[in-house]
């Protein structure tokens, strides 16, 4: 299973993450994308720790569900692995060099590159074009993974009854949502774009630059910290504590008391990642675009704009989208800023 695997099929863009199935069906009619299917099915805790996949039969009971309520008939999809479980690394290879006489160049040199027996991962490679530096010479994105990452996953969708038909990397999902956002902006594009996504337990920045990932850096904070303060408080289990954070009916208190504080701290999550990459790279970041589950909690965006002066934007992949009937939109829209992964997923059906 490649990491670049080809294809010409409808797919499913399915994220994996640590709290939930995300599952997104994309069509294409006169240039203009369509949202054909769309679900979201929690994990049990436990499942999936780390964004490796700790219970295969769990993930895949999780994955049969967001099928099943989605209403799809598609059987193929594409997943993606964390960037922090695979290596990377640009190589320059010949230009006057055939894709099957690369390939095989590159399973020679790939072990001075990889830090594990190749019997161990799964190695692929994508052809950036030619190098800057030299023009008879190609550059090529290597990119290997730990075998059981891909493995999980294969395995994961084969108990739905789903086929694998693409290994991503989570960081070019990203990269691919990004790119709809920025070819439907208004006015000028942005050249120097901030992802701040705010996960269950990790807070991930990405900086873009033209399109391309140029900094990455994570922090361990998340949705679940209020989750689990809601648990504490107000003495619930924690899936009650989840349950009620998104449907609401907790004292009064909740707000002030509890709620704010999260939205101040994740502000300033955000605010630290940004110092960082400014103090690193000496860049100034043009638009903070805000995703994760967290990042729809009312007013989180006008904080981090308070707290950055620099324009904050919530993701929403579907804004110039069509949406089919039987789709549900008012909760596709809720879960917009959370869709990022699984829509650049979604997008490879049509590379």
């Amino acid at each position: 299973m490649g990491i670049f695997s080809r294809k010409k099929n409808a797919l499913l863009g399915l994220d994996i993450s640590s709290t939930a199935v995300k599952l997104l069906e994309l069509s294409q009619q006169g240039g203009r994308y369509r949202v054909e299917s769309y679900a979201v099915d929690p994990l049990p805790v436990g499942a999936v720790v780390e964004k490796n996949i700790a219970d295969v039969t769990a993930v895949g009971n999780s994955i049969r569900n967001v099928v099943k309520k989605s209403g799809t008939k598609t059987k193929q999809a594409a997943v993606a692995v964390a960037g922090s479980a695979v290596i990377t690394k640009v190589i320059a290879m010949p230009a006057s060099l055939s894709e099957s006489e690369m390939e095989t160049q590159i399973e020679l040199e790939a072990d001075q590159h990889i830090p594990y027996p190749l019997e161990e991962v799964n190695l692929d490679f994508e052809i950036l074009g030619p190098s800057e530096k030299s023009p008879d010479m190609t550059e090529v994105l290597l990119a290997a993974s730990r075998s059981e990452n891909v493995d999980d996953r294969v395995a994961a969708l084969e108990l739905a009854g789903l086929e694998c038909k693409v290994v991503d990397v989570e960081a070019y999902a990203l990269e691919r949502a990004c790119g709809l956002l920025l070819s439907e902006w208004e006015g000028e594009p942005p050249q120097t774009i901030a992802v701040a996504d705010i996960g269950a337990t990790t807070t991930t920045l990405n900086v873009l630059h033209q399109g391309r990932i140029v900094y990455t850096r994570e922090q361990n904070f998340g949705g679940r910290q209020l989750t689990e303060e809601i648990q504490r408080r107000y003495d619930l289990t924690f899936e009650e504590a989840g349950m009620a954070k998104r449907q609401g009916g907790l004292p009064d208190n909740y707000v002030p008391e509890v709620l704010e504080p999260f939205k101040e701290a994740m502000a300033q999550q955000v605010n630290r990642a940004v110092q960082f990459y400014s103090a690193a790279h000496h860049g100034t970041i043009d638009v903070i675009i805000m995703s994760g589950g967290s990042s729809s909690i009312p007013g989180v965006d006008e904080l981090v704009h308070e707290h950055l002066g620099i324009d904050v934007v919530l993701a929403n992949p579907f804004a110039n989208m069509t949406i089919a009937s039987r789709v549900n939109a008012q909760a596709l829209s809720n879960d917009a800023p959370a869709m990022m992964i699984a829509c650049g997923l979604a997008l490879r059906s049509f590379d």
